[in-house]
């Protein structure tokens, strides 16, 4: 079982920081460098609720399996510093998906309906900035999160 939790755990937690990586260095780039900005906006729009859901399903998985294994760990400390990084991580992955891409959402749709361009609209580059300050946050916190449970495996 022990070995089991271990690899599920380092699954859940490398598919939520590879998911994040390849989507930011990779799928959104590309996605902005071949279509026009708002046809892009709405393609990556329409991939969000997707990525935040399994982001957030794979954060929670490794979560709760980190917190099983640091309780049977004999270096409990680096797993509950990796438990935090997680946690902390998983909070910013749903608060995104929860509250900012659906506000980025709405702001897109009533900006285009009135003929604005969503990214020269102040609220609308608010909600992206934070947005993509979350996503980072995340990503550093399930770099840290893998990191020190890679410390927390050696002990």
């Amino acid at each position: 079982m022990s070995a089991l939790l271990r690899f599920v755990f380092l699954l859940c937690l490398g598919l939520w920081v590879g998911a994040i990586a390849f989507f930011s260095f990779v799928v959104a780039p590309a996605i902005f460098g071949v279509l026009e900005p708002a046809r892009a906006g709405e393609m990556v729009g329409a991939i969000f609720p997707r990525y935040y859901a399994f982001g957030a399903g794979a954060a929670a998985v490794a979560l709760v399996s980190g917190v099983v294994i640091a309780r049977r760990a004999t270096a409990p400390g680096w797993w509950g510093a990796a438990i935090v990084c997680i946690a902390l991580g998983l909070a910013a992955t749903a608060w995104a998906g929860t509250f900012v891409h659906p506000r980025a959402q709405r702001l897109r749709v009533a900006l285009q309906a009135s003929g604005r361009v969503p990214a020269t609209d102040a609220n609308f580059q608010r909600a992206h900035r934070t947005a993509v300050t979350l996503n980072a946050a995340a990503l550093v916190a399930g770099v840290a999160g893998l990191g020190l449970s890679a410390a927390a495996l050696r002990h």
